[in-house]
């Protein structure tokens, strides 16, 4: 699925399952959420908290896939091509970071 079939498939289902989307204000805050819980489980996981019961089930995948959807409601809704946005923005990174990671003592 490329990300302009995403932005596609969310509006459909906006359409059909969620009448309209949220305020870009409230998505904003949704998306601070999603991502707030994708740390969540980072820190249990990855870092050094230990896990609760209420961290039971919780899948990283499923958290990220929350975010995406949410960041696409934002694009869709403020007029945002993600697949243009993204290309362009890879490109501006291997242009300005083309030999900065390799050059970077601490990555090596």
């Amino acid at each position: 699925m490329t990300l302009g079939e995403a932005q596609k498939k969310v509006d459909d289902w906006i359409k059909e399952f969620g009448v309209r989307y949220f305020n870009e204000l409230t998505n904003m805050a949704m998306l601070t959420e999603e991502v707030g819980e994708v740390a969540r489980i980072m820190a249990r996981e990855y870092g050094e908290q230990s896990k609760k019961k209420s961290d039971e089930g919780k899948e990283l995948g499923d958290e990220l896939a929350d975010v995406l959807f949410v960041l696409v409601c934002i694009a869709n809704q403020t007029g945002i091509d993600l697949q243009a946005a993204f290309e362009k923005n890879l490109a501006k990174k291997t242009q300005r970071d083309s030999t900065r990671h390799k050059e970077n003592d601490k990555l090596g």
